[in-house]
């Protein structure tokens, strides 16, 4: 069992909560919605495969209101009509800040992103994608166990 990286260090584990809060007013700040940094959340821990984020993330996806077919249909967003302009841009930088290096078709996809969301927003989910990727490591390098839950999201008791 490997150490888990917020407990052996806890003063690291603060400095990480801290950037991300600041990322997420940050974020709001610069005008990206609650349900975009979700999506980008939940797209990023799908691509890490990261367990815990993704239990997480997608309970707040649907707490900020994203639909269960569209978490449903992530994996396959580009075949779907289901997702806006600008839900289509954030997952393409949430794609691209995961995949590195940077393709040159993905190159392009950022710039559309820019395009659709303007310089803030964008920026915004830049960091969001960023902090997330960050998220994804500590809890797969931690092996963070993702606990059972019962139909209406509350722990399982054993």
């Amino acid at each position: 069992m490997r150490p888990y990286l917020d407990k052996a260090a806890p003063a690291a584990w603060k400095s990480a909560s801290a950037h991300s809060a600041v990322i997420a007013q940050e974020a709001e700040r610069l005008g990206l919605s609650a349900q975009e940094s979700e999506l980008i959340k939940v797209r990023v821990s799908q691509l890490n495969g990261c367990a815990f984020c993704l239990d997480l993330h997608s309970r707040e996806a649907r707490s900020a209101g994203i639909t269960p077919q569209k978490l449903d249909l992530l994996p396959a967003w580009r075949e779907s009509a289901l997702y806006g302009d600008r839900e289509r841009a954030v997952l393409a930088i949430a794609e691209a800040a995961t995949r590195l290096p940077v393709s040159e078709e993905q190159k392009a996809d950022l710039s559309g992103a820019e395009h659709v969301l303007g310089e803030d927003a964008f920026v915004a989910a830049e960091w969001v994608a960023l902090t997330i990727n960050m998220f994804n490591r500590i809890s797969i390098l931690s092996d963070h166990p993702v606990r059972q839950r019962e139909a209406d999201g509350s722990l399982t008791r054993r």
